[in-house]
C-alpha cells in the first residue's frame, strides 16, 4: 500500500470520538470501522470542528453519535441529499455520508446516484452487510439469490445489487473496497478516501453477527482468504493466492479468467495490469464484477482519477452571473417573467 502524506494537524484517534456510549451489538462490525475511521482521521489531520458526518436510517447510521464531530442523523435514504445541500452551502466543511446497503441502495438509491454522478466534494461510506440489520434481518437490495430470511422465508429472487459497479457506472471519480476485520487496509482505503477531492465511494463488508453472521467469512477466514481475496494495487498485476501463484488475465472475448503462474506458459506477463488512473471506467467496472466462488474479490481502489467538482462548478456560475447580471433580486425572482394578480 502506498504511503500518504503527513497529517496537516497533531491529534490523536480519541480526539474524533464523542463521549457517547457506543451501542451496536456485541461483535458487531461497525465497532471495527468506528475504531479506523478515527484512526484515518488523525493520520490525515482532520479538524474535528470542521467536519460534519450525515447519516441516513439503520445500524450505521448511528455513527454521527460516536464522532467529536458535527453530525446530521436524518432520515432513511436522504444522507446524500442533506450533504449536497450543506456541500453547496458549506463549502469548509469536511462532509462523510454514512449509509448502509438498505439505507443507501433501496430507499435512498435515487440521491445515492445523483451524489455520486455530479461528483460532489463528499466522502460515502457504504457498510454491507447483504442484510437489514435495525429492522431484524430483512432481505436487503445486496443480498444473495435465494436468501432466507424474514421477509423471504423461501428464498430471495432477483439480482443482487454490487454497490461498486453502481458507483462506477455513475462514473464516480474514487471507488473502493474494503473489509471490516482488515483493520490496516481498512484505516489505507479511508485515508485515501480523505485525500480525494470528489466524490469518494466505499464500501466496506461488514459482519452482522445477528442476522447475517458469516456473510464474508470467505473473505476474513485466515485459511482460505488468500485465495479468496485479490488486492487492487496501481501498477501491479493481479496476482493472488497464498503463494502468490494466481493471477487473473484476459481470456478469450475479454472475459476475466483466473490463471496459475507457470502453468501452461503462464507468466507474469500475462496478467492484468491495475490502473486506478484510467480515464475509461472499463477496467474498474470489470474487477467490481469479479465475485466470489468464480473469481476472488477484489478490495482496493477501483478507481481514483481527478474531475471538476459540482459544488465548485456551481460556485464558478454564480460568480460569472453575479458579474455579468449583478447581484439577483429575490422579490422580481418571485413575481416571475409574467405575474398576474387574483382580486
Amino acid at each position: 500500500m502506498a504511503t500518504l502524506t503527513t497529517p496537516a494537524v497533531s491529534l490523536q484517534p480519541k480526539d474524533y470520538g464523542s463521549n457517547q456510549e457506543v451501542r451496536w451489538c456485541p461483535g458487531c462490525g461497525d465497532y471495527s470501522i468506528l475504531a479506523q475511521i478515527k484512526k484515518a482521521l488523525a493520520a490525515v489531520g482532520r479538524d474535528p470542528d470542521q467536519m460534519v458526518f450525515i447519516s441516513g436510517i439503520g445500524c450505521s447510521s448511528r455513527l454521527p453519535y460516536y464522532m467529536a464531530t458535527y453530525g446530521i442523523h436524518g432520515i432513511h435514504g436522504r444522507a446524500p441529499a442533506i450533504a449536497s445541500g450543506l456541500r453547496l452551502v458549506r463549502q469548509d466543511l469536511d462532509i462523510w455520508v454514512v449509509t448502509g446497503d438498505g439505507d443507501g441502495l433501496s430507499i435512498g438509491g435515487n440521491h445515492l446516484l445523483h451524489a455520486i454522478r455530479r461528483n460532489l466534494n463528499i466522502k460515502i461510506l457504504m457498510f454491507n452487510n447483504r442484510i437489514y440489520g435495525l429492522t431484524k434481518g430483512q432481505v436487503s437490495p445486496t443480498s444473495e439469490m435465494n436468501k432466507k430470511t424474514v421477509s423471504t422465508p423461501y428464498g430471495s429472487v432477483g439480482a443482487q445489487i454490487n454497490p461498486c459497479s453502481v458507483a462506477i457506472g455513475c462514473e464516480a471519480t474514487f471507488v473502493a473496497r474494503t473489509v471490516d476485520m482488515l483493520p490496516k487496509h481498512l484505516e489505507y482505503v479511508l485515508q485515501r478516501a480523505a485525500h480525494h477531492r470528489g466524490v469518494a465511494f466505499v464500501e466496506i463488508y461488514q459482519n452482522c453477527n445477528i442476522f447475517n453472521d458469516g456473510a464474508y467469512k470467505y473473505m476474513t477466514d485466515k485459511e482460505v482468504r488468500d485465495d479468496n481475496l485479490i488486492e487492487l494495487e496501481h501498477g501491479k498485476a493481479l496476482i493472488f493466492g497464498k503463494n502468490g501463484d494466481k493471477g487473473i488475465r484476459l481470456g478469450s472475448g475479454y472475459r476475466p479468467e483466473v490463471v496459475k503462474l507457470g502453468e501452461g506458459g503462464v507468466s507474469l506477463y500475462d496478467l492484468l495490469i491495475h490502473d486506478e488512473k484510467a480515464t475509461s471506467p472499463a477496467l474498474g467496472f470489470m474487477l467490481s464484477r469479479l465475485r466470489y466462488p468464480q473469481f476472488p474479490e477484489p478490495i482496493g481502489v477501483f478507481r481514483a482519477i481527478d474531475a471538476p467538482v459540482y459544488d465548485a462548478l456551481i460556485d464558478d456560475q454564480v460568480k460569472r452571473l453575479t458579474a455579468e447580471k449583478g447581484p439577483p433580486d429575490m422579490q422580481k425572482l418571485l413575481d416571475g417573467p409574467d405575474p398576474w394578480e387574483v382580486e
